[in-house]
């Protein structure tokens, strides 16, 4: 997984738009009783810019206005005040290719279960961050562990939310995989089927087809539907449908999609190999050129 050498991210020199207006980065703070501390009322967006343009920033916008919405609170920032905010940081802080975090919260204003009279409030940072994963490890392709923990139904949580608590049990997660030596964990959902890695989507190539679990529990991710529109760009037939653990012995490739992993291939998942084959290596070079603006836009 990439790390940052820039130290700490509280102790940083740059700025972040904080409730409207650019902040010095070590001026970002929040109080220790904010609600989305302790009642995990919050939501957030990954996003990456390449060459000075954010990869569809629409999207992750209007994404964020509709986690909140779905935990119950409604930002005062509109889709479009959102990309400016998020286009001001990148030129501020005077990054072309750059990790971007817009997350947004409930406030202190009360303390509780029930959110009271608590305010939105919405900060955008950004960073320099290469690969996700160690390119060269990647070039191999990666090593998953099976996730002690399961996506939860949609009837418990609010799972089309991209909700900071919701990925409490994907912490927990890899760390117990890197913990026995494994770069990730494939979790499964709680009927037991396939459903996607700690962070980012699952595809499964077999006969030259494109395999995904239905995104009914977990984010149907921009990186996702990115991918399976480049795949049938290529005539690739893409099908989402529910997948077992005992039906991954019958797949040759295997790959990660997301906006920090983007296309990461599979060595291994538990007992279970892959090879890094030609359609895998064909979408990690189409989704590159795309975000750089060497393919129109899928």
């Amino acid at each position: 997984m990439a790390t940052s050498k820039q130290g700490p991210f509280d102790d940083r020199d740059g700025w972040i738009w904080f409730d409207g207006e650019l902040v010095p980065w070590r001026d970002a703070r929040i109080h220790v009783l904010t609600h989305a501390l302790h009642y995990a009322s919050s939501v957030f967006e990954g996003q990456r810019a390449y060459n000075g343009v954010i990869f569809k920033l629409r999207e992750h916008s209007e994404r964020l206005r509709r986690s909140a919405e779905l935990l119950g609170f409604e930002l005062p920032w509109s889709v479009e005040q959102i990309d400016a905010a998020c286009n001001e940081v990148l030129k501020a802080n005077g990054w072309t290719d750059a990790y971007m975090r817009p997350v947004a919260w409930r406030g202190s204003e009360s303390m509780g279960v029930a959110p009271g009279n608590t305010r939105p409030h919405l900060a955008i940072a950004a960073w320099e961050w290469g690969k996700y994963f160690d390119p060269e490890i990647a070039r191999e392709g990666i090593r998953l562990e099976i996730a002690p923990w399961r996506r939860p139904a949609p009837y418990t949580a609010p799972t089309e939310s991209k909700a900071a608590g919701l990925y409490m049990i994907c912490t927990l997660s890899k760390q117990h995989a890197e913990s026995n030596g494994y770069h990730d964990a494939m979790m499964l959902d709680w009927r037991g089927r396939v459903a996607e890695a700690t962070g980012a989507n699952i595809f499964f190539v077999k006969d030259n087809e494109l395999h995904t679990p239905v995104p009914d529990c977990f984010l149907d991710g921009i990186t996702r539907r990115t991918i399976m529109d480049l795949a049938r760009r290529r005539g690739v037939e893409v099908i989402e449908r529910a997948i077992w653990p005992e039906e991954l012995e019958s797949f040759q490739q295997a790959f990660l999609t997301g906006t920090a992993a983007e296309v990461t291939p599979i060595q291994t998942i538990g007992p279970w190999n892959f090879e890094v084959g030609e359609l895998t290596r064909q979408l990690d070079k189409d989704y590159e050129d795309l975000v750089n603006g060497r393919i129109p836009n899928a």
